[in-house]
C-alpha cells in the first residue's frame, strides 16, 4: 500500500478573514473535532475521480494558506487539487460580504466575534458525501465514523500526512470492485455501488449542483438510493460551496435561533426565513456559525 510522495505545493490567499484553526477543530459528518497541532490532514479522491491525494495545510502568520499535496504518482494536477481544496475549505468564496451580515444582524455580529476567521467546511466533494450519507443513515455516528475509517484503509489509498498516516475514501472505481466487508451490510455497499455508478456518470460534479437550480439538484439527488431530504440536502449544502440556500426545515438550527434570539417558541419555517433575510447572500454560512458558535455565545446553553 503506497504512502505517497510530495507531489508539489501552492499557497491560496484567502480574501477576508479566515481561520484555519476553526476548520480544522469543526467536526461534522465523518469527521471528528481533533486537537489542531497547526496542521490540517485531509486526503480525499479528486474531483475527476482519477485518484487520490493528501494535502497537509497550514497557515502563515500573514493569513497565508500553503498547501503541501501528496500523491502516489509524480504526475499532479496541482491547478485541480487547489481548486478542490479552496471549494473545501470554502476558500473560494471573497468572505468580506459575510462578515458585513454581522452590521445588520447583532446576533450574526457575536456569533462571528465568538468564532473570528470561521468558514463552512466541507465534504471533500458531493461523491463522498453521498457516500457518508449512505453509510450514516439510521447507524450511530461513531460506528459509522470508524467504519469508514476501516472501509478506507483497506479500499482506498493511504498516505502519511505530516507524520500520520491517513486513508482517502476509495475512488468510485475502487469502490465498484469491493464485492463485501466486514461489518457493512449487503444493502448499504449495494447503495455505495449506486452512488459510485451515478459519480462516474456525472451526477456528482460539485460545480454542476452549486450552479443548478435548487429544487433540480434536490430532486436529482433523491434518485440515488438511500438519499432522501435530508440526505439530499445535506450534500448540496455541505459539499458544494453554496452560500445562500437556507436549511429552514432543519429544527435544530431553529431550536438554537429561538436561544440566539430570545424567542419564546421555536420559530416556524416562515418566521426562520423571516429572521434569516437580512443574511442572505450568506444565509448557509450563518447557518453553519451559529450550530459552530452558538454554544459560545450562549454560555453552554447552545
Amino acid at each position: 500500500m503506497s504512502h505517497g510522495a510530495v507531489a508539489g505545493q501552492f499557497t491560496i490567499t484567502p480574501i477576508g478573514p479566515f481561520s484555519l484553526a476553526e476548520s480544522a477543530t469543526f467536526g461534522f459528518g465523518q469527521r471528528d473535532a481533533a486537537d489542531f497541532d497547526g496542521v490540517m490532514r485531509m486526503a480525499f479522491c479528486l474531483d475527476d475521480f482519477s485518484g487520490a491525494v493528501a494535502v497537509e495545510v497550514r497557515q502563515s502568520t500573514d493569513g497565508d494558506v500553503p498547501v503541501t499535496v501528496i500523491a502516489e504518482g509524480a504526475h499532479v494536477d496541482l491547478a485541480a487539487v487547489e481548486r478542490q481544496v479552496a471549494r473545501v475549505l470554502s476558500l473560494a468564496d471573497d468572505a468580506t460580504g459575510f462578515v458585513e451580515v454581522g452590521t445588520r444582524d447583532p446576533v450574526v455580529a457575536q456569533l462571528l466575534a465568538a468564532a473570528p476567521g470561521l468558514r463552512p467546511p466541507l465534504f471533500h466533494s458531493p461523491y463522498e458525501a453521498a457516500a457518508w450519507s449512505v453509510l450514516s443513515a439510521r447507524r450511530p455516528h461513531a460506528q459509522m465514523a470508524k467504519l469508514r475509517e476501516e472501509f478506507s484503509a483497506a479500499c482506498g489509498t493511504a498516505f502519511i500526512v505530516a507524520g500520520q498516516e491517513m486513508a482517502a475514501f476509495p475512488t468510485p472505481a475502487q469502490l465498484l470492485a469491493v464485492d463485501e466487508f466486514a461489518g457493512l451490510p449487503a444493502v448499504k455497499l449495494e447503495r455505495l455501488h449506486a452512488v459510485a455508478a451515478v459519480a462516474l456518470d456525472g451526477w456528482l460534479d460539485a460545480d454542476t449542483l452549486r450552479t443548478q437550480d435548487t429544487e433540480a439538484a434536490l430532486t436529482d439527488l433523491q434518485r440515488i438510493p438511500g438519499i432522501g431530504p435530508f440526505y439530499a440536502q445535506l450534500i448540496l449544502l455541505r459539499s458544494t460551496g453554496v452560500t445562500d440556500l437556507l436549511p429552514s426545515d432543519e429544527s435544530r438550527v431553529r431550536e438554537i435561533a429561538r436561544d440566539l434570539y430570545g424567542l419564546t417558541d421555536i420559530p416556524t419555517v416562515a418566521d426562520f426565513d423571516e429572521i434569516a433575510r437580512p443574511w442572505s447572500p450568506w444565509r448557509t454560512w450563518v447557518t453553519v456559525l451559529m450550530r459552530a458558535a452558538g454554544r459560545r455565545v450562549l454560555g453552554g446553553v447552545a
